[in-house]
């Protein structure tokens, strides 16, 4: 997984250049707002005109990674708004293969992000509704806020979770909030299994070349250009060309065929999330239709 850009300074600074993920030219990425969403441009698979362009607003930096404010279809504008993020993104530490988290005290705050990537306001968790690195890599934060004092306060929408399975050659963008940049791409393919160290993830999105995503872009959203929805959430890639290594994940098919694709990225898909939430944006496992691990 892209490790969270503090863990991969310190792992920069403890044993060379050439191991951490998370610090592919920092600089040039975060050198200015305007400068680095304007100049990451869509490969010729992802350009056509009926797409809509895709902006920061509603994108979250947080500490290490990056975010987005979420709703669901059936949210209503009352509750309770929504983070979503990586697993390992979570302040507490990599969940264990197996671990999933519910309802656990969080005071994390979030930058949220406008359509220029300025910094507007500073959101606040609640607590952590739901975080797991099994079969998926998510985390989802419930906030003090709600979708209504969010828009009156600061004019940004939550981002909307498609509940729908996306589909290959889908034009995408991968909005960082950390970075404050954007990547336009497509999807290339899904992998049946992707493993990486102790952890496999189920279904996962493969990118074309042309998303290459670096650490801090970890729990950015990836959104489909032609509805402005969330597809998925960004978490990994073949740093190296290892196989089925930290920061190398690899590809199993439904045969135990192993493969490769150094240089290549990943998203997990998010569409089985939206009937995990119930009324009030409330966490229910047991709902009709929600296949996330259970604790």
């Amino acid at each position: 997984m892209r490790k969270p850009l503090v863990a991969a300074l310190f792992a920069l600074v403890i044993t060379g250049a050439g191991v951490a993920p998370a610090v592919a030219a920092p600089a040039p990425a975060a050198a200015s707002t305007s400068t680095s969403v304007s100049a990451v441009k869509a490969d010729t698979k992802a350009a056509a005109p009926t797409l809509q362009a895709v902006s920061l607003a509603g994108t979250v930096a947080l500490s290490n990674c990056s975010g987005s404010v979420i709703r669901f279809p059936n949210s209503a504008d009352s509750d309770p708004a929504l983070v979503l993020s990586n697993g390992h993104c979570l302040e507490t530490g990599f969940p264990e293969p197996g671990e999933v988290i519910v309802d656990q005290a969080s005071s994390r705050t979030f930058g949220l992000l406008n359509s220029a990537g300025t910094r507007v306001a500073t959101l606040r968790a609640s607590k952590v509704a739901y975080s797991t690195m099994t079969d998926t890599d998510v985390t989802i934060y419930q906030l003090t806020s709600t979708y209504t004092t969010i828009k009156n306060s600061y004019g940004i929408s939550a981002l909307t979770v498609q509940d729908t399975h996306p589909t290959v050659g889908t034009a995408i963008t991968v909005a960082s909030g950390y970075w404050k940049r954007l990547y336009n791409c497509s999807i290339d393919g899904f992998a049946y299994r992707l493993k990486e160290g102790d952890w496999t993830w189920k279904d996962s999105i493969r990118y074309t070349s042309a998303c290459n995503t670096i650490g801090g872009t970890s729990g950015s959203p990836v959104i489909d250009q032609a509805t402005g929805k969330v597809v998925a959430v960004n978490n990994t890639g073949n740093e190296d060309g290892e196989t089925c290594t930290v920061n190398n994940p690899c590809e199993v098919d439904a045969s135990g065929n192993v493969t490769i694709h150094p240089g290549i990225n990943y998203a997990e898909e998010t569409y089985q999330i939206p009937a995990c939430f119930t009324t009030g944006n409330k966490l229910n496992l047991s709902a009709s239709g929600c296949a996330l691990p259970k604790p």
